[in-house]
């Protein structure tokens, strides 16, 4: 099990602090603006000169910050990097005049300048600015984060979130981690554990060992605490682990039972579950501050995989009432489901978006393995990927991107995390230092 302290470290990283530095252009034109909605996006161009270093012990840093920025937003497939062979102006002073005739030169439609500095009591501090090259101005304020060294990563997410946002008019998600499953070893002798990551898959940490079967991890809406089943009692039964201390906890534990498929309440406050009793599974709902698990449906089918509405009023889950797996939604007290699946093959895990508009779900047809999503009233069906079993997709903060997992066929088969656009573009993996499985986004980090 990872130690404590790395814990303890990313919560002292949302101390950092954000001021804004004072633009030197004012705006000439109608600003830079990617339309998300375009079906023909062409990725912008941007330069991101390496940033500046203005003390010594602040050039590693420089590279580093530099280089994950530029990452993070070319991986979103909305931008383009032009590399530096084809500068023609150099940054060397964070505060000096931008030569527009320079980047226009080289069809640079943003820049993105910035400095660090390592302060006499070791803390980092990283400044920057966004800039619309062809409207010659500044976009939007410039921007101070401060925090301690080891926090170089994050401010190098915050900063690409800056910029995403300002050019898209969308919440960033860079600043974010995901919860999931690492495996090793072969494929008929698996070992797993919970771990948590940055978004990118650096940074992993493992949560808990591998003396058993573990399962489906959720973050709680704060990203403060961890739902996942495991098989340590002898039959699968939900825990919580709380990140900032470690301590966990097992949640409903009535004899003879089995239960898995944990989410969280939108407050927090509830956990909503299936729970498998007499050969019939149900979905139940628990008060985390104590009290009688309440059951929500009462079927001879099978219940599961339940995924609250962002307002927390309804409910969607997949059901084998109507003979195959398809997707359900209820009022979140329980209630009659209305079915909003009706396409050929079978409908499982769905997720609701954070913003509401659409449902992510795994779909499985002819042999192959779909994620896909759909309007809430199951139109607007829109399949996104296709293979052997792709599996369990899991919503960026901002509602633009799907992460979930795939494995590949055969005995030597692997599991592995990819994301997509909800446009089906930019099909990229995750890379992790062991095989993954069952990610779970957290939210914007603080």
């Amino acid at each position: 099990m990872k130690s404590l302290p790395m814990i303890l470290t990313l919560a002292l990283v949302a101390m950092m602090a954000a001021v804004t530095i004072g633009a030197s252009t004012m705006a000439v034109a109608e600003p830079l603006r990617l339309r998300l909605e375009d079906p023909n996006i062409e990725p912008v161009p941007i330069a991101v000169p390496t940033f500046l270093a203005e003390t010594p012990e602040a050039q590693r840093y420089a590279e580093e910050i530099t280089r994950v920025v530029a990452e993070d937003l070319v991986g979103t497939g909305l931008f383009r990097e032009i590399g530096p062979e084809a500068f023609i102006s150099r940054i060397t002073n964070f505060d000096s005049p931008v030569q527009y005739v320079d980047w226009k030169a080289i069809n640079a439609q943003a820049l993105i300048t910035g400095s660090v500095a390592v302060g006499a009591d070791g803390r980092l501090s990283v400044k920057f600015r966004l800039f619309d090259v062809f409207s010659d101005a500044a976009l939007g304020e410039g921007l101070q984060f401060g925090g301690t060294t080891t926090s170089w990563g994050r401010m190098a997410h915050k900063v690409a979130d800056a910029a995403y946002s300002r050019i898209t008019g969308e919440g960033g998600y860079f600043d974010s981690r995901v919860v999931f499953v690492a495996e090793t070893g072969p494929k008929d002798a698996r070992q797993k554990r919970i771990a948590i990551m940055d978004y990118d898959g650096a940074n992993v940490q493992y949560l808990t060992d591998s003396a058993s079967i573990v399962l489906a991890p959720r973050f709680s809406p704060d990203g403060g605490r961890v739902l996942y089943t495991s098989y340590e009692t002898g039959s699968p039964s939900i825990f919580m682990l709380d990140l900032a201390t470690m301590a966990r906890r097992q949640i409903s534990a009535d004899l003879g039972s089995m239960t898995f498929s944990p989410r969280f309440s939108r407050d927090g406050q509830r956990v909503i579950y299936s729970m498998s009793q007499g050969g019939n599974t149900d979905l139940w709902m628990q008060d985390l501050a104590g009290g009688v698990p309440v059951r929500l449906t009462n079927a001879p089918s099978i219940e599961t995989a339940p995924s609250f509405s962002p307002d927390g009023s309804q409910i969607v889950f997949e059901s084998d009432r109507s003979g195959n797996q398809q997707l359900y939604i209820m009022d979140a007290n329980g209630g009659e489901p209305r079915r909003i699946s009706f396409d050929t093959g079978r409908y499982g895990t769905p997720v609701w978006s954070p913003r509401g508009d659409y449902i992510a779900f795994t779909k499985q047809e002819k042999g192959a393995f779909f994620i896909g999503v759909m309007r809430i009233d199951g139109s607007e069906e829109r399949l996104l990927t296709q293979s052997f079993l792709d599996e369990g997709p899991t919503w960026a903060p901002n509602g633009r991107v799907i992460m979930f997992h795939r494995e590949t066929s055969g005995a030597g088969g692997e599991a592995a995390l990819y994301s997509v656009d909800i446009s089906g573009r930019n099909l990229r993996r995750i890379i992790t230092e062991t095989g993954g499985s069952d990610p779970s986004w957290g939210p914007l980090l603080p």
